[in-house]
């Protein structure tokens, strides 16, 4: 199974593709993106849009998985978040993959074991975890590939028979 972790944002994003393989993650690519508030917003989304689709054609990955925002009291941030989040959800549901989001808490359980880690800790682990020469830098890439060994570790969805 490959993942595509984004962790969504229009001023400044990430992104990291895990591949699993039997018990073993290993880490395919990262990186980030970041625009400036002069850029007009439409372009901002778009150039967001077209970075997706262009990882996902370039490493075909099986699944998307997103970090939930938490952008406290701002509602700014929450809209320009929202809007990020959007134009990454039409890229993969263009390219007819499914789509998963995590809690922050979440992710950082799954990666620390511990859901109130710092972003340094989050780092460090995911270093660890994919056997990585360096702390992916920034921060936006670390949290991108925390996301995505989140859904790689993640049991498999039950499936039910309609009755």
């Amino acid at each position: 199974m490959k993942v595509l972790g984004i962790d969504p944002g229009t001023a400044a994003g990430g992104f990291g593709i895990v591949q699993r393989s039997g018990g073993r993650l290993k880490g395919v690519a990262h990186g980030w993106w970041r625009s400036t508030a002069a850029e007009a917003p439409e372009l901002r989304l778009k150039r967001i849009f077209d970075g997706v689709a262009e990882l996902i054609a370039q490493h075909g990955p099986d699944a998307v998985a997103l970090e939930e925002s938490f952008v406290g009291a701002d509602a700014r941030i929450a809209l320009s978040v929202g809007q990020a989040r959007g134009a990454v959800l039409v890229a993969a549901a263009s390219a007819g993959l499914p789509c998963t989001e995590y809690a922050p808490s979440q992710v950082k359980q799954a990666v620390c074991g511990y859901g109130r880690a710092d972003k340094e800790q989050v780092g460090k682990m995911v270093k660890a975890i994919l056997g990585l020469a360096e702390v992916p830098k920034p921060n936006h890439a670390a949290d991108a590939l925390a996301v995505a060994i989140t859904h790689a570790l993640a049991p498999p969805p039950q499936r039910t028979l309609a009755g």
